[in-house]
């Protein structure tokens, strides 16, 4: 189903040309991106800068280039943050449920009605503003969804017959949680967790765009933040660190798309 489904494919296509760019990029193009290379404000195409300089006189090339790497890492490791603690209380709160699911489900609802954005700048500037303290900030405050996800998917199961016969012979909950609930539900959280990686860029994007980063290592967001003073005067220093931000969201939402087409058969017949 997802190799038949064309819109996954072609996002599929784009995130490994970004991870390859993200990867190689700097050996095929060796510029450092934080030199002042050329005359500020250079249009692109103009003295051999295919996308122009920045305000500084920086390669707007080289930093999409070597921001990709801060950008995809930060995406990753904070969407994994999200996931493994979206997977433990979820996972918790639906498998034993009483007192446990009322206590976990209230702190839920307690970082749900938070909001995301000024949650996470706050954190960044209660601490040093590095890419770890932006990924621990992000996977703070983006687990609620997969956590109730999860906790969804562990009710509707845990009283399936294939369960209640597990426990019937013995087995202990860990098992029942990670070897027999977990791998039936994976489905839709395999879908969420794909789609969290994209939230997790614009997330770390946003922080960056407002100055909340490390200000020594290079990122599309932070290229956006520094250039928006000049946006009528340089116009490609906020264009194209934007698109490179688009374009790999909508990979993976496409990607995403695709997964819960092939694994929803509800859907199959669409």
């Amino acid at each position: 189903m997802f190799v038949r489904n064309k819109a996954a494919l072609a996002g599929l296509f784009m995130l490994l040309v970004i991870v390859f760019v993200a990867l190689f990029g700097s050996n095929i193009y060796p510029v450092d991106a934080f030199d002042m290379v050329g005359a500020p404000l250079t249009p692109p195409g103009e003295s051999g800068f295919w996308l122009g300089t920045d305000y500084l006189g920086r390669d707007i090339l080289a930093g999409i280039i070597n921001g990709s790497r801060a950008t995809l890492a930060v995406g990753g490791a904070a969407a994994f943050c999200t996931v493994v603690l979206g997977l433990l209380i979820g996972a918790s709160a639906g498998f034993y449920g009483g007192r446990v699911d009322n206590i976990l489900m209230r702190v839920t609802e307690f970082f749900q009605v938070l909001p995301p954005l000024l949650l996470a700048m706050v954190l960044v500037t209660l601490f040093s503003p590095s890419l770890i303290t932006i990924t621990i900030a992000i996977g703070v405050v983006s687990w609620t969804g997969i956590a109730r996800l999860t906790r969804g998917e562990f009710l509707s199961i845990r009283k399936r017959e294939y369960v209640v016969a597990e426990r019937a012979i013995g087995s202990r909950n860990r098992r029942l949680i990670w070897k027999v609930i977990l791998p039936n539900g994976m489905p839709p959280l395999v879908v969420a967790s794909a789609l969290s990686v994209g939230s997790a860029i614009l997330f770390e994007a946003g922080l960056s765009f407002l100055g909340l980063s490390d200000p020594n290592i290079m990122s599309w967001g932070l290229m956006i933040g520094a250039n928006r003073e000049y946006i009528f005067v340089c116009w490609w220093g906020i264009t194209f660190p934007g698109m490179a931000i688009f374009f790999t969201v909508l990979s993976i939402s496409l990607i995403g798309d695709g997964l819960n087409d092939a694994f929803n058969p509800k859907l199959r017949e669409r």
